[in-house]
């Protein structure tokens, strides 16, 4: 009687150890089965067959477009009117985070868009992504920073046309990016237009510069280009675990925090912010007002230029975001030209035509994929 008794209650353990068991392992499903839904659901922002996809591309393009242009003149436009610190160049750069705010919590509080909160699928991991993203960002920005004071905006803007051979070579490796026709061919065009500004820049020494901060602005530049042509991929690749474009956003949020402590470091260090109010009011030749209307500008443009870079490599990849960064250079030079009468010789005019040549060629290869991949999907609907 003991014994049947013993084994009675040792099959019911059993029982409910398998019940447990069992129970957890659908606890575990259905929440593999609702971040595969959550995924799924906003998988379709990143495909070109989305309703909402060309416009939210056409959108980021746009930011990036403006962001890029202006941000690069009212940076030039700040050093060219005696402004003289680089740590207030680096500083704008990524200040305007809280812009963020609006695409970040809108969707949910004022749209009523979406039912997912905002950071609601942040962990640690991606926290510490972007915290370290961000510091590498903010070095980026301070390399900018030094090589913008030294080069005519021309001369910088196509200089940092020489990231795109890199960011091809470390997309390769950390992505597994495909090497095409269409993207060696663009990527050749625009670096030989890089060799040949290198070769004619040597003359080209602003007014006040001397020919030793001629070449620290020149290798800072470049710097500044290799270390972004690092970025766009290690974003690219951080992106794959991102299935929705407001964690994009929020990602970037925190990235720009970490580079703006960065930067407010440096100038605390450096007395850069009570440098600020003097170079305000008795240094910078066009005025107080002028002064901070030029420094909130140049904030809220930079914002433009990152959102729309993290956007488009979200959207297409790092090489795409890169390559349109490049073409968006031969803007800035003729702004540069316009702007600030930077000369513009034949060797930069050969080198914006290559520019413009390899971007038009990459745009074409990239129709000629869509219409390739169209077709393939109608066949198998067929």
């Amino acid at each position: 009687m003991t014994t049947l008794k013993n084994d009675t209650s040792s099959d019911i353990e059993s029982i409910d150890q398998e019940i447990g068991e069992e129970t957890h392992l659908d606890l575990t499903n259905s929440s593999t089965v609702i971040k595969t839904m959550q995924q799924n659901l906003h998988a379709d922002e990143k495909s070109s067959t989305n309703k909402r996809y060309m416009s939210l591309l056409v959108i980021n393009y746009l930011f990036l477009f403006v962001g890029s242009l202006s941000s690069s003149l009212l940076s030039k436009y700040y050093f060219i009117h005696k402004g003289s610190s680089r740590w207030v160049s680096t500083f704008v750069q990524s200040s305007g985070f809280p812009l963020l705010i609006i695409p970040i919590f809108s969707p949910y509080y004022i749209l009523k868009s979406t039912k997912r909160k905002p950071f609601s699928d942040f962990n640690l991991k991606m926290l510490t992504l972007s915290i370290s993203i961000g510091l590498m960002l903010g070095i980026n920005n301070l390399f900018f920073s030094w090589g913008n004071s030294y080069l005519p905006v021309s001369t910088s803007a196509l200089l940092l046309s020489s990231q795109l051979i890199f960011n091809l070579f470390l997309s390769v490796i950390i992505v597994k990016q495909k090497i095409t026709f269409s993207n060696l061919n663009c990527v050749i065009l625009l670096t030989l237009s890089s060799i040949l500004l290198a070769l004619d820049s040597s003359h080209e020494k602003p007014n006040g510069v001397t020919k030793k901060e001629y070449f620290i602005g020149f290798f800072c530049t470049i710097a500044a280009g290799l270390l972004f042509a690092l970025y766009l991929p290690v974003m690219e690749k951080v992106y794959k675990e991102v299935y929705c474009y407001k964690m994009v956003m929020e990602m970037q949020f925190i990235m720009e925090i970490s580079a703006t402590l960065l930067a407010t470091i440096g100038m605390s260090l450096d007395g850069g912010f009570h440098d600020m109010k003097e170079e305000s009011e008795k240094i910078f030749d066009k005025g107080k007002r002028v002064y901070w209307v030029t420094v909130m500008a140049n904030v809220v443009t930079w914002q433009f230029c990152f959102m729309g870079t993290a956007g488009m490599v979200f959207l297409t990849c790092s090489l795409t975001g890169g390559i349109c960064m490049t073409a968006l250079l031969c803007m800035n030079v003729l702004g540069g030209v316009l702007m600030f009468r930077d000369e513009f010789g034949g060797f930069k005019a050969v080198s914006t035509v290559l520019c413009m040549w390899g971007f038009c060629s990459y745009v074409y290869g990239m129709y000629v994929k869509m219409v390739e991949e169209k077709g393939r999907m109608r066949n198998q609907n067929e």
